[in-house]
């Protein structure tokens, strides 16, 4: 599986009367038997902060590659798609449970990650390893 697209944003208010300014939304756009999916993964934005607990980075963004910010909306999807192959098969993926998240970046290899995306940052694109443990 090619990874093809990483990107992060934090929603804003379309309506006075929503909640969407609580939430992010992380994508990855990868190849997967010659055709091109993403993966959209929503999620409360104050799910970040025990999520930073776990990484061994110092703040948001976590890092820099080949002169972009990597912020941790950034890779939410791709972690999700490495951790969970099942989501090969969704578009959207709600998560509403921040232990759920937690469980997906525990034991994530940080190396391992930050080389992934500056590969994809340097090049355009990155194979996603087969599912970590």
């Amino acid at each position: 599986m090619n990874v093809c697209r990483l990107y992060g944003e934090e929603l804003q208010k379309s309506q006075s009367n929503t909640f969407e300014d609580y939430f992010n939304r992380s994508e990855v756009t990868y190849r997967d038997g010659g055709e091109e999916r993403t993966l959209s993964v929503l999620y409360l934005r104050h799910f970040e902060a025990a999520l930073l607990d776990l990484l061994p980075y110092e703040s948001d963004p976590l890092f820099t590659a080949n002169g972009r910010d990597i912020y941790l909306r950034d890779i939410i999807a791709l972690v999700c798609l490495w951790k969970n192959p099942a989501y090969r098969q969704r578009k959207r993926v709600y998560i509403h449970d921040e232990d759920e998240l937690r469980r997906y970046f525990a034991g994530v290899d940080a190396k391992t990650l930050q080389e992934l995306v500056s590969e994809w940052a340097e090049t355009g694109a990155c194979r996603l390893p087969e599912r970590s443990a």
